[in-house]
């Protein structure tokens, strides 16, 4: 069971990383510079959904630690 449980983790940490470096780059550091004159951007369509992925997947993998730790 110990074993499946990293194992999962580990899976669960590689498509949270992918997933963080899809989202769309240069956003709030460029703003804070000067750059990019929207005061505020919303997510759109597969953005939004690859936002929203990142975090149910953040919460798996706490869950996950969490379990790990019990065990």
């Amino acid at each position: 069971m110990n074993k499946i449980l990293l194992i999962s983790q580990g899976i669960v940490s590689i498509v949270i990383i992918v997933l963080i470096l899809l989202q769309q780059r240069g956003t709030a550091l460029g703003s804070a510079f000067g750059g990019g004159g929207e005061v505020y951007s919303t997510r759109r369509g597969a953005q939004k959904k690859i936002l929203i992925l990142t975090i149910i997947l953040v919460v798996v993998f706490i869950l996950l630690s969490l379990a790990n730790l019990t065990n």
